[in-house]
Order: structure tokens, then sequence, then C-alpha cells
């Protein structure tokens, strides 16, 4: 039983965090939160494959398909801004886009001289396939949970996305080795 008074989550072979009285450290929590983002990076990698996609490709479907769930148009030069590219690059990434079926260039509807860029059918179903059963195991896992529970780990990962979204540069200050000028 839990400090909640619920049995906790069976748990696969192999956690070795799992203390007596149930309750994990704070390293014990920062190595499985490590742990979560080696699976998702492995399970990115096969969903690629099996895609025949590469991971800015991939990235820049998401962002289409969320554009067009929330109504709103992108261009181009939105999408480079997202991806942290260049313009080329995300003209040729465009390019592989549409020439696999997955996006289609259209006119911007408020601005003429624009070219928008939306998901297409055929993207959206083939995303929805791939990622369907991964999508339904981890949403009956945070189904499960309590509402208090959830708030919990959405407060954790709220908090967690804002201290890792700083830029503090590097840990140390650079310093030029001993007996070297500028």
């Amino acid at each position: 039983m839990g400090r909640n008074g619920r049995s906790a989550a069976p748990r696969p072979s192999g956690y070795w965090y799992e203390a007596e009285d149930g309750d994990a450290s704070a390293v014990d929590v920062l190595n499985l939160l490590r742990r979560y983002r080696e699976t998702e990076s492995a399970m990115r990698s096969r969903v690629r494959r099996h895609m025949g996609m590469g991971e800015k490709d991939i990235l820049a479907l998401r962002c289409l398909l969320e554009a067009r769930a929330m109504g709103t148009v992108i261009r181009q030069k939105d999408l480079a801004a997202k991806l942290d590219i260049t313009t080329p690059s995300v003209s040729n990434l465009v390019d592989r886009l549409v020439e696999d079926g997955h996006a289609r260039r259209t006119p911007h509807p408020d601005d003429r001289r624009s070219i928008a860029v939306e998901a297409t059918e055929y993207g959206d179903r083939e995303v929805r396939q791939t990622l369907r059963r991964m999508h339904d195991r981890m949403y009956a896992v945070v189904t499960a949970m309590s509402p208090a529970d959830r708030a919990v780990v959405a407060d954790f990962l709220s908090q967690m996305t804002d201290a890792l979204a700083h830029d503090d540069g590097p840990a140390h200050e650079h310093r030029a080795p001993r007996g070297h000028t500028d």
C-alpha cells in the first residue's frame, strides 16, 4: 500500500528504486525521468523507421497537425522558426512531405504573397495509425490515475519543462589555457 492507502501500481521487474516504504528518492525520480526520455527517444526512432521519415520531418508533420487542430495556418517560415532550421532546409523538408503525400502547399488565406503548408488527410491518418496503440497505452496509464495524482504529475512535468527551458550557459566559466593570450 502506498501513502494514499491505495495499492501501488504493479511495476515491471528491474525497477530498482522500489524502497520498503514505497517512496522514491529525488535521484530515483530523476533517473526514471531519464529512463522515460530514453524510452521515448527509442520509440520515436521506431516511428521514424516505420514511416520512413527523418526526425525533423516527423516534428514538422506534428506541427502541421497541431496547427490544423487549432485552426491556424502555417507558412514555411513559421515552420522553420518552430523547428529552428534555415529557410532552404525547411523548403527541402516541405518538398519531401509534399512528395510523400503528408502535406500540401496552398495559398495563404490572409496573405496573397504567402504560401501556407498544411497536413493532408493521408498524413494525419498515417500518424494516427502508426501511433494509435502507443497513445492508447499511455492514455490508459493516465486515466487510471486519480485526479489528484494527475494534478501532481502535471505540475511536476510543467515545473521540469520550465526548469529545462532556461539556457544558463555552461556550468563553469570557460578559461583560456595558462599562457594563452588573445
